[in-house]
């Protein structure tokens, strides 16, 4: 059987780069709350471990009732998936595989502990190369190659101080990235006349200092959030499989629309031409094709956003604002995205009542 772990603290213990690694509250709870999501995905046979297997099973029917009446798909989902608690020790006789939210050290370290053979995870080299791949420096890569006509983005991998008070100078607006940070973190924003560098200049020193650089792009004006899920096959293979639109607030994830995938390219083509989304969408399945082949198997997304034109003559496409090597929202989405056109939810995470909540409503 494949074991299935939802550690969303992921992005933070991959920043850490630390094999002793204790996720923050937020983390630790969410992981806790919503461990039973990868049911969602888990083939028969397969398992989720989760820290509370009772909390699970009940938070699980809730889930597959809720989409059964609003989507129709949870006729897709066993009700009678199987939990095994975190706490007691794993028997890897019964454990073929294992697919995590996302592979780090820390998730390593911790699996060992609990006796899983280390022959059924990523070896620390190996883990090494999904960390620098998760580095912002890779998007900063992909980048160029996606700038067809009705695009825009640049970033820059800045360490000095003087090469971001330049870029200030030229672009007005800046928005400065830690490498790795979980969404919502890691971020600062430089303004001309509002915002100078020196307002930031320590963050910016201690980020280098630990990380090595910080990536600087041009501020855009963000019109609406959206991306593209894959999965790469470690092979040079990479597989589209669909639109996910989403929200954010302060530039943490809240939400994703539930729909077909031909309603949620009519969405999206209120502001661009599907042909772009199509082109730009093969020349990601290309250029990451090398640079993930035998570095990488399992899902990943790419972060995009649609941008007010300068002269507010339409709209642009940013095609790689962020490349999320591992599983995200927008694929838990996708499993449960409903096959009736004329059907439209929003899914979205509620903390209410010092509990998180994955919730499925009417838009």
């Amino acid at each position: 059987m494949t074991l299935h772990i939802f550690n969303p603290e992921h992005d933070i213990a991959l920043a850490s780069g630390l094999s002793n690694f204790t996720a923050p509250h937020a983390g630790r709870q969410l992981r806790h709350d919503l461990g039973f999501l990868p049911a969602v995905w888990a083939n028969e046979g397969d398992a989720v471990l989760v820290d509370d297997v009772e909390q699970a099973q009940r938070e699980w029917r809730k889930l597959v009732h809720r989409a059964k009446a609003l989507t129709g798909t949870g006729s897709l989902l066993r009700l009678n998936q199987q939990f095994v608690p975190a706490k007691q020790p794993v028997c890897s006789d019964q454990v073929t595989g294992i697919e995590p939210w996302g592979w780090n050290s820390a998730l390593r370290a911790e699996l060992l502990r609990r006796g899983v053979s280390e022959q059924l995870m990523p070896t620390p080299p190996q883990l090494l190369t999904i960390r620098e791949l998760s580095h912002r420096r890779t998007a900063a890569q992909l980048l160029p190659t996606l700038r067809l006509e009705g695009t825009v983005g640049e970033a820059f991998e800045c360490r000095e101080a003087d090469r971001v008070g330049s870029l200030l100078q030229q672009h007005g607006q800046l928005v400065m990235k830690a490498p790795w940070s979980s969404s919502g973190r890691g971020l600062r924003f430089l303004a001309v006349g509002r915002t100078p560098f020196s307002m930031q200049a320590r963050w910016f020193q201690n980020v280098v200092a630990a990380q090595g650089c910080v990536i600087v792009e041009p501020y855009y004006n963000k019109v609406k959030d959206f991306g593209m899920e894959f999965y790469s096959d470690g092979e040079g293979g990479i597989s589209y499989l669909g639109l996910s639109l989403f929200h954010t607030a302060n530039g943490a994830y809240t939400g994703n629309i539930l729909a077909t995938e031909s309603t949620k390219r009519s969405m999206i083509s209120t502001y661009l031409a599907e042909t772009l989304l199509d082109d730009v969408r093969e020349k990601i399945c290309s250029g990451l094709s090398t640079v993930l082949n035998g570095k990488y198997s399992g899902p990943f997304g790419v972060d995009m956003m649609v941008c007010g034109s300068h002269d507010d003559d339409g709209f642009l496409l940013h095609p790689c604002v962020e490349i999320n090597l591992r599983r995200t929202m927008g694929h838990v989405a996708l499993a449960l995205s409903p096959n009736d056109d004329d059907v439209r939810r929003v899914m979205r995470i509620d903390y209410t009542d010092n509990y998180y909540k994955l919730k499925i409503n009417r838009l």
